[in-house]
């Protein structure tokens, strides 16, 4: 699970695009709590969601034009120009080039080989999250793509990931995901076949909108999977997959917000020591 002990190749930023940012701090304060701030002038309506004045994750007010409302998930890498050049010698793509962020990092945004969206955080004086990997904060991401091992190997190649198959419902392989630096014990994601999900397809994911062709899902630890699901179809969310129990996992479920973005939901199986 993942942890503020940020290392190379870990998640260490994440953040909302919106076409509403006030109407989508509502939904995630009604389901987590979180509180909605200002960066400040010149941050251009970025800001940040709170826990216990704890950073979670940004969000920002997006127009039509610069794509669909969705949660962009950010890795840690010592060099945001190296890896802009890594990205396109493995046949992705550079969105947003390398740029500063008023002194406190640098941050680019690809595409992968699948057309996956994903961005780099090279701290600086920001250095990541306040929270994760606890209640309400985020705590594993799932890369929905086509073909796995080509992602294996571009994300191998661009951020030195290691990847370890485990045994999933269904008679299948999950592939978990740890960087290099973290080895086995700092697994804080995985990545999935499209169409060929095991849990979609128990459960029949339903809801309006196709799921682009790859992407990154963020998971959010919750205590009770059933009744912050039940709440955001309350507050205008849709529930794609409902509560689902995962032998040694533990209960997720996958929604989309009021506006459409992706993420799941995550209750820990307790640790077997």
């Amino acid at each position: 699970m993942l942890s503020t002990r940020y290392v190379s190749g870990a998640p260490n930023w994440l953040d909302l695009g919106a076409p509403d940012i006030d109407g989508a701090a509502a939904f995630y304060a009604a389901l987590f709590g979180w509180q909605f701030g200002p960066a400040g002038p010149g941050a251009g309506g970025y800001g940040f969601f709170r826990l216990t004045e704890k950073t979670v994750a940004g969000g920002m007010p997006i127009t039509p034009e610069q794509g669909p409302p969705s949660w962009n998930v950010y890795f840690q890498v010592p060099d945001a120009g190296a890896t802009a050049q890594a990205v396109e010698q493995a046949g992705g793509r550079v969105l947003v080039p390398p740029m500063d962020v008023m002194g406190e990092g640098t941050m680019a945004v690809f595409a992968d080989r699948a057309g996956a969206a994903f961005g780099v955080w090279q701290p600086g004086r920001l250095k990541g999250l306040d929270a994760a990997g606890t209640l309400g904060a985020l705590c594993w991401v799932e890369l929905h793509t086509a073909d796995v091992p080509a992602s294996a190997a571009f994300y191998h190649r661009v951020l030195g990931w290691e990847v370890e198959g485990v045994p999933f419902p269904g008679d299948t392989t999950y592939t978990c995901v740890n960087p290099a630096e973290g080895g086995p014990d700092g697994m804080f994601g995985g990545l999935v076949p499209k169409g060929e999900d095991p849990l979609a397809s128990e459960t029949r994911e339903t809801g309006p909108g196709a799921a682009p062709d790859a992407y990154w899902l963020p998971y959010f630890a919750v205590a009770d999977a059933d009744a912050v699901a039940s709440r955001a179809a309350e507050e205008g969310g849709t529930v794609l997959l409902p509560p689902t129990d995962v032998p040694d996992v533990g209960r997720l479920a996958r929604l989309t917000d009021p506006y459409g973005a992706r993420f799941a939901l995550l209750r820990p199986a307790p640790r077997q020591d």
